[in-house]
């Protein structure tokens, strides 16, 4: 059997070495239009900021590498062209001899990956604007920097991307300059998270700005389409990824609702004997089992191994994504997994949502506070996401997250679990099982929770309403929020005999959780409905600061 991979980054390699551990008598080939293989694409903006100080950590394995250990042949600088399934057949061409030739396949893989998406901006093929998506985009934009020694830097698009190579600019001693089209930088995230992203980038120096548009860049800058011009001496677009999947589109490959291709489960395409993997493919999210787009290293590495397996035989099949993402900038961590709360909205999910805020270990173990937002079906308690905001800490508990969800957990099953515990790592409670126990409380306990938006809308609608600050008058008296009386806590039972039990009560505290014993109190005094403001007075500062830099 002759199997033909076109492509050798992540999905093509991983497809390759799983096929040979599969078969022993394949013959592989594999063709790369690119100069390297096999690199870490994730690792790229650490080398521009010089944390990883060799390019070759990032490519440690050559075509040499995989000839020798996997029987593999792997042809750099050769692009396929054209494919031909009635043949079985790829026209493929050397670039650096330019001749061209036909290989035959008994199995074809298509591992064409992903290339930057830019905008139709005018000026963005000027000689100081980049992408990043593979070494040599890497490899160009630190050339340009230790050549030009520019001062100043403008980043279109605040996604992972983006936000990484933020801080490696910034190490470098650059002025840097966010530019985001949607009103939040880092829009996969719910803007009531990404706040606290903004704030700290703000904290670091940098400049953002969002809700823009950009007409043009010129030789100086960005300009923006109100007129306003940011200065910039290299500009970076980090607006995006799409797949590559045109040689399979002509060949009639049919391509899913996303754009990507669509695949099964075994990563067969719609043509016998074609498989496909990578960040061409379209993958299924494993809450709602709808078609996704996803492209991230950890998944092309997984639908390769796939696919190696699928066409030697093996039983392997995708179980689908959460689309987790992990990042960090400046020191901060944020991780995301499941659907957001604007997505689980716009798929018709009744969400009980809570913001935990919690240290990540004893304050005597020197513990700091992340912020985990929780969001749960109120129909049957599935936990249905989670994003993070914190420091150390942030990683194990996203993949905890990660796991409960994939099998299907409830928000009351958090509390269940048997997690790791001594100070160093951990409070007795760990935050993630805080997370479940308010949710559940939420859901099936009568503790019902209103977030920053939900206050505001009732403090605008017109019913009457009863808002209570739980803390003591001298933190009352430093902020508070408007319209809200100060009955600390340990005041209220005597106090509430004068409040009407049939008015909506809201109570609060700094993060939530001596609001959430007030709101014990009031209920057990038989008020009809009491809400306990999620995530305190913290969370709802944080909903509610404006930070946007001086024109």
């Amino acid at each position: 059997m002759r199997i033909v991979i076109i492509g050798a980054v992540a999905a093509g390699t991983s497809a390759a070495a799983k096929a040979r551990r599969n078969s022993e008598d394949a013959e592989i080939v594999i063709y790369e239009k690119d100069s390297f293989i096999s690199y870490s694409g994730c690792g790229l903006p650490y080398y521009i900021g010089g944390e990883v100080e060799s390019a070759s950590e990032l490519t440690p394995r050559d075509p040499a590498f995989f000839k020798s250990k996997y029987n593999v042949d792997i042809f750099t600088q050769h692009e396929a062209l054209v494919l031909s399934p009635d043949t079985k057949s790829v026209i493929i061409k050397n670039l650096t001899t330019q001749e061209v030739f036909t290989d035959h396949y008994d199995k074809l893989v298509i591992a064409t990956g992903a290339r930057a998406s830019v905008p139709p901006i005018k000026g963005a093929d000027k000689a100081h604007v980049f992408t990043l998506r593979n070494i040599q985009d890497m490899n160009r934009i630190k050339a340009f920097i230790d050549a030009n020694r520019p001062r100043t830097a403008a980043i279109i698009g605040t996604g992972f991307i983006g936000l990484e190579v933020c801080e490696n600019f910034k190490k470098l001693g650059l002025e840097v300059t966010l530019l985001e089209k949607m009103p939040q930088i880092m829009p996969g995230l719910d803007g009531d998270m990404s706040v606290y992203v903004e704030d700290h980038i703000l904290a670091n120096g940098v400049t953002a700005w969002t809700g823009v548009s950009i007409s043009e860049i010129t030789e100086h800058g960005v300009m923006l389409a109100d007129g306003r011009e940011i200065r910039a001496e290299l500009v970076l677009v980090a607006t995006g990824v799409r797949p590559n999947t045109e040689l399979a589109a002509a060949a009639g490959i049919e391509l899913g609702p996303t754009g990507a291709l669509r695949v099964n489960t075994r990563m067969q395409t719609s043509l016998p004997d074609i498989y496909a993997c990578g960040d061409c493919v379209e993958q299924f999210h494993v809450v709602t089992g709808k078609p996704v787009y996803r492209p991230l290293g950890s998944t092309a590495n997984k639908t390769g191994r796939i696919a190696g397996d699928s066409m030697t035989g093996g039983d392997l099949e995708f179980r689908g994504i959460l689309g987790t993402g992990i990042f960090r900038v400046f020191e901060l961590t944020v991780a995301q997994t499941g659907l957001s709360e604007r997505e689980a909205r716009e798929l018709g999910y009744d969400v009980a949502v809570c913001h935990n805020i919690k240290p990540n270990k004893p304050e005597y173990m020197h513990g700091r506070e992340m912020v985990i937002k929780g969001i749960a079906d109120k129909a049957d308690g599935r936990l249905l996401g989670a994003q993070i905001v914190g420091y150390e800490g942030v990683d194990k508990r996203i993949d905890v997250f990660v796991t409960a969800i994939t099998f299907k957990a409830k928000a009351e099953d958090l509390f269940h679990l048997d997690l790791a515990y001594a100070p160093p790592f951990s409070t007795t409670k760990d935050p993630v099982m805080y997370t479940g126990m308010i949710l559940d409380n939420a859901i099936r306990r009568g503790r019902e929770l209103m977030t920053a938006e939900g206050l505001d809308a009732l403090m605008t609608s017109g019913e009457k309403y009863a808002l209570i600050d739980t803390r003591s008058a001298a933190q009352y008296e430093k902020g508070h929020i408007e319209s809200a009386a100060n009955i600390p806590h340990a005041k209220l039972r005597a106090a509430s005999e004068s409040l009407d039990k049939d008015t909506v009560a809201v109570t609060y505290c700094n993060k939530g959780t001596t609001g959430n014993a007030t709101q014990n109190i009031l209920l057990g005094k038989g008020f009809k409905r009491v809400y306990n403001l999620s995530g305190g007075q913290k969370q709802y500062e944080a909903t509610h600061r404006k930070n946007a830099p001086a024109t």
